[in-house]
């Protein structure tokens, strides 16, 4: 939840990078928990539950149009994450991770977890991913992607 996320930086008073005290950060940072919901959260999730758990639970395959259809709609939101946010950026508040960047790549790995590689055509996308690993630590962030990475094992 973004309101445990917060309460938890406050409240423990992380690095200020994760949530800045500069305003304008702090406001780039907050746009984003706010746009993300509806934007890559659904439609990440969607292709996910559209390509993973739906087949699984049903037992019936996918149809090749849905699966079109909700891969755009995530095409668009990506479009729209690197143009608006990202920008020329190393992350989304600008040159330090914030939660921003930590949100924005663990929505982005339930679609990865799908077969759906985001980054494979997104170079931008991809450098971004690379810096967030980098800035967490890759094997935390293997770690903690281990579970929604090996998803089709079901």
């Amino acid at each position: 939840s973004i309101a445990i996320l917060l309460y938890l930086a406050r409240k423990f008073k992380t690095p200020d990078h994760w949530y800045p005290s500069d305003l304008q950060k702090r406001a780039r940072v907050d746009e984003y928990l706010s746009w993300q919901h509806i934007n890559i959260r659904g439609k990440g999730s969607k292709l996910f539950l559209t390509k993973v758990l739906l087949p699984l639970l049903t037992g019936q395959p996918l149809s090749p149009e849905k699966l079109e259809g909700v891969t755009e709609e995530l095409n668009v939101v990506l479009k729209q994450f690197e143009e608006k946010f990202l920008q020329d950026k190393p992350f989304i508040a600008g040159s330090e991770i914030s939660l921003a960047d930590l949100v924005a790549l663990v929505e982005l790995m339930q679609p990865v977890g799908a077969g759906y590689d985001l980054f494979e055509e997104r170079p931008k996308l991809a450098e971004w991913r690379r810096r967030v690993e980098e800035a967490v630590g890759k094997q935390l962030f293997q770690e903690t992607h281990e579970g929604i990475l090996n998803i089709k094992n079901l």
